[in-house]
């Protein structure tokens, strides 16, 4: 299984990535800018279902994610989602990579990187606009909900 990109968003998330030709870059790889948008899509509760899919970053391999440590999103996100829709004890998590999971995985990261596009909009550096963020969401003057992903733990 793979998880696919939304061609609208393919060159914004290529120029997310890290590399000699781009040092405007943050992630180093596409799976951590994925799980980074899919983590501010959850907190916004925020999906966008896709339309045309990106030939270019071709889809990631869901083993890429999980050798990378973020496996465990894609039960959580199915959980949280059914916790939040009153259904928490029909939750299985057995199916933690079934075509649902990889469907509400692929909606949070699109509106993720949306949200990302519209905040890194006119920013020449990528990372300050980033920190920002996580700034901003660490001195929240609530606690996150249990069922919400602390975007902190990309600071370190």
């Amino acid at each position: 299984m793979r998880i696919r990109i939304a061609e609208d968003k393919a060159s914004f998330l290529q120029s997310l990535l890290l590399t000699t030709d781009n040092p405007q870059g943050v992630f180093l790889t596409y799976a951590d800018a994925v799980v980074f948008a899919v983590s501010l899509g959850r907190l916004y509760r925020y999906r966008v279902a896709l339309t045309r899919i990106a030939k270019e970053p071709s889809p990631i391999s869901i083993e890429i994610f999980v050798s990378r440590g973020y496996g465990y999103l894609f039960s959580l996100l199915k959980f949280t989602k059914e916790w939040n829709d009153g259904q928490q004890d029909n939750f299985n998590y057995t199916e933690a990579l079934a075509e649902e999971n990889i469907r509400l995985f692929e909606e949070y990261a699109n509106g993720g990187l949306e949200i990302l596009q519209q905040q890194l909009r006119g920013a020449i550096d990528y990372t300050h606009r980033i920190l920002l963020i996580l700034s901003r969401e660490g001195k929240s003057d609530s606690l996150p909900l249990p069922t919400d992903f602390d975007l902190r733990y990309f600071l370190s």
